[in-house]
């Protein structure tokens, strides 16, 4: 039996107690599955103006109304107009006054730039979030 089980690349193991036998079944399972994508919002912005730079494009004014916006890391972003989005991507430029910056908070202005997109409109809102991958469970 085990030279068949070798030949055809079958794993045996032994135990002597069930439950230890159900965990490591259940284990090798998780590992099968797929990761679910989780979104988890960071923040919002108002776009309270619109500003257009020669070589860099439209520029959003906007006031951050909860949480925070970041530019960095995973973090991605979709304008919305009337409750529907409309684009959405990766946020290529966030300032404070002239100042570069990672990330505004709750209660602040910033000018928005958004990655290949240069329709906002006054009254659009920015919506910051990340997608994280959650590992399956049975």
């Amino acid at each position: 039996a085990a030279e068949v089980a070798d030949r055809e690349e079958v794993d045996i193991r032994f135990h002597t107690v069930i439950y230890n036998v159900t965990d490591e079944m259940k284990k090798a399972m998780t590992g099968l599955l797929e990761p679910t994508l989780k979104e988890a919002k960071l923040g919002t912005a108002e776009v309270r103006q619109v500003f257009k730079a020669p070589k860099i494009g439209t520029i959003a004014g906007c006031m951050v109304l909860d949480g925070r916006i970041i530019r960095s890391g995973d973090a991605q972003a979709r304008l919305l107009r009337d409750g529907k989005v409309i684009w959405t991507g990766k946020i290529a430029s966030l300032k404070r006054f002239k100042d570069d910056v990672a990330e505004v908070t709750k209660g602040f202005e910033c000018g928005i730039g958004l990655a290949n997109f240069n329709e906002q409109k006054v009254g659009d809102v920015i919506e910051a979030f990340s997608v994280e991958k959650v590992a399956g469970t049975l």
